[in-house]
């Protein structure tokens, strides 16, 4: 199993409004959703989410938490490959936690040197559900049951944008 590539990336940082203000006239990135103080960003010509997600690395949410990386997300083609991972990577002893972000089926992992990365399936516009729960427990085989094993993930589809005026 290959990935596709990195999805997205997070920072720590002292202010995300700041950042997201930053990001905006820098790379042209635009706020997709707020999530408390977190700020997540795409590109107007991403096929995701969010290509950057800004965090807060202070107060009770990060109490041990330094300004820099929090981790880079790497995503796979189906539900299925997540699946193998998660057996393969659990028994590397990489495997340090897991969840249902709604719109992502994410796995959160450490290297040897303890670097955080996550390893996602995005969830096709099509089927995402405005109303599905956020933040809760991963569990793999609901979503194969719903979905099928072999669902591609919405970074494995073709880019499709919004013609613009």
């Amino acid at each position: 199993m290959a990935t596709l590539g990195i999805r997205h990336a997070v920072l720590w940082v002292t202010d995300p409004q700041a950042s997201a203000g930053f990001y905006r006239r820098a790379l042209g990135l635009e706020v997709t959703s707020r999530v408390g103080t977190a700020v997540f960003m795409a590109s107007p010509e991403s096929n995701t989410d969010h290509d950057l997600g800004l965090f807060v690395a202070a107060g009770d949410a990060a109490p041990a938490r330094h300004v820099g990386l929090y981790h880079l997300a790497w995503e796979v083609a189906t539900l299925a490959e997540l699946a193998e991972a998660k057996v393969r990577l659990d028994a590397m002893g990489a495997l340090v936690g897991e969840n249902n972000h709604g719109t992502s089926r994410s796995l959160y992992c450490h290297d040897p040197d303890g670097i955080e990365f996550e390893l996602m399936w995005e969830v096709p516009p099509e089927l995402c559900d405005p109303d599905a729960v956020r933040n809760v427990p991963l569990d793999l085989d609901a979503d194969i049951a719903r979905w099928g094993a072999d669902c591609l993930s919405r970074g494995a589809r073709p880019v499709t944008r919004a013609a613009k005026p």
